[in-house]
């Protein structure tokens, strides 16, 4: 329990920094690169219009404005063309983009006329737009991009980078802190834990004189209600401060287990046999399958626990004249093992969930004579499942409800 939460919290702490560093990201990019598009735009246009005149003409139209407007003109690259009517690519300019040749440049304004509807967009690092002539055909101007573009590619670059590092480093730190961030819910959980354990030695011993005059009594009269009625009563509470008892120590991060290769199919079998007789005698069916040359890394008495307490549950709230299935399979690294069986009542999303909650009984009414049990037994098998480092859960489907239980797969069993 107390790994599962300083996991949640590391995951909890990472996804919110994770999601603030990401966002933070994305506005300084989208930023730069809606300022580096505009501004290429606009020089983009405004050479566009002039595009008959040579650099230095162009750089004397613009002595009204900023100087880093006219420093991006001396620094600009871009050539202009024609087309005729019929696609023809004629009155090639490469005279502000002498690195060029007439046959790359030609290609380039064929692939953007090409293009059809868009009057400017991105071809490669080149921002082109095209103009309709008035006495046919089309003008293209393309200005070189590729110094705006390395620069934009290596600003997300950078983020990147430095948003990776953040996490990894934000992630170390977590790691490290997050024993410490979460000792006020250990310390109230272990004060739990110890209260459970003290109260029920507090508990076992009136318990115990209760049982003992019970017998006492029932000697003197033998064929009493109300001593068969406490006697009940008095088993059934002893039987719930072992089941607190046992959950508390299973909860505990050094749970005594003793982990081994266990053989699936046998250790199934062998459990599920004494629950087939009595759904039998219910008059209900139970199916076991499973694969063969399977094994579980796993404490025996755990895992028979768990494996009995959804045997017991299928048994008691399956109807009569009803199936239960009962299977474990190989799935990668684990085994699922797979407890289904139909109900009278289906359950929602919401009380599957809660089945694993202690004391949690899906009958509103919590009527023990109608089925016996504190429902704890299921908050049992999922505790088992976490300490073996697997995972169980519930789910309908169709009028069934199935109980799902991976485990690790474990070695060559001794």
């Amino acid at each position: 329990m107390i790994k599962k939460l300083q996991r949640r919290f590391i995951r909890i702490a990472l996804v919110a920094l994770t999601a603030a560093m990401v966002l933070v990201a994305g506005i300084v990019n989208a930023a730069n690169w809606f300022s580096v598009r505009g501004e290429l735009t606009e020089m983009l246009s405004f050479l566009s219009e002039n595009s008959t005149m040579s650099r230095e003409d162009i750089g004397g139209r613009m002595d009204g404005r900023n100087k880093h407007a006219r420093n991006l003109v001396s620094e600009s690259r871009w050539f202009s063309a024609f087309t005729d009517p019929d696609g023809t690519v004629r009155n090639i300019n490469l005279a502000n983009i002498p690195e060029l040749d007439i046959q790359t440049a030609s290609a380039l304004v064929r692939q953007a006329v090409s293009q059809g509807s868009a009057k400017s967009a991105f071809l490669q690092d080149y921002l082109y737009m095209i103009r309709d002539n008035p006495r046919g055909g089309q003008s293209v101007l393309f200005l070189n991009c590729e110094t705006k573009l390395t620069a934009v590619r290596t600003l997300a670059w950078i983020s990147a980078l430095a948003c990776a590092g953040g996490i990894l480093l934000a992630w170390l730190f977590v790691t490290l802190a997050s024993r410490k961030a979460i000792e006020p819910t250990i310390r109230n959980m272990e004060q739990q834990k110890q209260f459970i354990t003290n109260a029920s030695h507090e508990l076992k011993t009136p318990l115990t004189v209760i049982s003992i005059n019970m017998e006492l009594l029932q000697m003197e009269q033998p064929d009493s209600p109300w001593v068969k009625s406490t006697q009940r009563q008095a088993a059934q509470m002893r039987h719930l401060v072992d089941e607190l008892v046992y959950l508390s120590r299973l909860e505990e991060e050094n749970a005594p287990l003793v982990m081994e290769p266990l053989p699936v199919a046998p250790l199934l079998q062998e459990t599920a046999e004494p629950f087939a007789a009595m759904a039998e005698y219910q008059g209900k069916t139970m199916t076991v399958e499973a694969d063969d040359n399977l094994t579980v890394q796993g404490d025996r008495a755990s895992i028979q626990r768990l494996l009995s307490t959804l045997l017991d549950n299928a048994v008691k709230y399956t109807p009569e004249e009803e199936s239960i299935t009962v299977s474990a399979k190989g799935e990668g690294h684990h085994v699922r093992l797979t407890v289904a069986n139909n109900v009278a009542q289906p359950l929602t999303e919401e009380q599957c969930r809660q089945l694993f909650d202690r004391f949690y009984r899906a009958d509103p009414s919590r009527n023990k004579d109608k089925q016996s049990g504190f429902g704890i037994g299921l908050a049992i098998a999922a505790a088992i499942a976490e300490k073996h480092g697997g995972s169980i859960s519930a789910a309908m489907e169709g009028s069934r409800l199935v109980f799902t239980c991976k485990l690790p797969k474990g070695g060559s069993p001794a």
